[in-house]
């Protein structure tokens, strides 16, 4: 069972880093979703052999406690952890990095004018709008990082998720767009979008997602996908996914007990013995 803790607890992970450093292993990155805003289970995840961890913040019940908690639990270990905040607005961007957070995950970016926009969003000035108060944040560790202002732009891996029909038509422009660290297509929202709510294995769904891996392949921009069906994983893998994201704290526990409750209910439960010890 894989337990992977570093001597250096105090550097977050950069998934560009990891992301390039597969690529010359030839082989894909695995994540999955800390979904429960759960410490324990983000340091459960990061321990157990993932490449990365992604926080969410879009749909979880995630706030700046939960996300600075869990990016404490799993700096020990060798994961990029990468956070999803609740869409590109400087604000919240700012926040989450300023907790020390060096992967983020920006929902619903449909077009390469908004990847820009996220981008600047990520950056201090001048090639950005971030607000500077890393003397009073852990991202620079209170000061105690040297050469933290000069260095942290080139230190943030920003990742745009494409999640509508709009995104995938202009994919190549969002992941060709300069700042764009990697991309993950999120089917979910896609089916919606499409016209196929549930569906996330519809042919038109399909078809989209690989699309869209083929156009950012072509950008040079590492490109993902939310696969939690083994066999999707599988294909958009053999379509030169760079990672997939292959489940979530939430749905593992979901259906890790419905499963436990199911095979003990399914019993066919012993004859009962009379209470005089008489024939059966």
């Amino acid at each position: 069972m894989p337990l992977r803790v570093t001597d250096d607890p105090t550097t977050d992970r950069s998934l560009a880093a990891l992301l390039a450093g597969a690529a010359g292993e030839g082989r894909p990155l695995v994540g999955a979703w800390s979904s429960m805003g759960s410490p324990v289970a983000a340091e459960i995840l990061a321990g157990s052999g993932l490449d990365v961890v992604l926080v969410d913040g879009e749909h979880g019940p995630n706030d700046l406690t939960t996300v600075l908690a869990q990016l404490q639990a799993t700096a020990a270990y060798p994961v990029a952890t990468l956070v999803r905040v609740p869409s590109g607005d400087p604000v919240g961007l700012k926040r989450v990095l300023d907790l020390g957070a060096t992967n983020v995950l920006v929902p619903m970016v449909d077009s390469a004018a908004e990847a820009e926009a996220a981008v600047r969003a990520v950056r201090y000035p001048p090639a950005g709008v971030r607000g500077v108060g890393s003397a009073l944040a852990r991202s620079s560790r209170w000061s105690r990082v040297p050469g933290y202002l000069g260095g942290a732009n080139d230190g943030i891996t920003l990742v745009v998720q494409l999640e509508t029909r709009a995104a995938i038509e202009d994919a190549a422009g969002i992941a060709g767009t300069d700042g764009v660290g990697a991309v993950l297509v999120g089917p979910a929202d896609l089916a919606a979008s499409l016209g196929h709510l549930g569906q996330q294995d519809h042919p038109e769904v399909v078809d989209a997602v690989l699309g869209a891996i083929a156009a950012c392949r072509a950008a040079g921009t590492p490109v993902g996908v939310n696969a939690f069906d083994p066999a999707m994983a599988d294909r958009y893998l053999d379509a030169g996914a760079s990672y997939v994201v292959v489940g979530a704290d939430v749905t593992l526990l979901a259906r890790g007990t419905e499963q436990l409750a199911a095979r003990v209910a399914s019993r066919t439960p012993a004859t009962a013995q009379p209470k005089d010890g008489g024939p059966r």
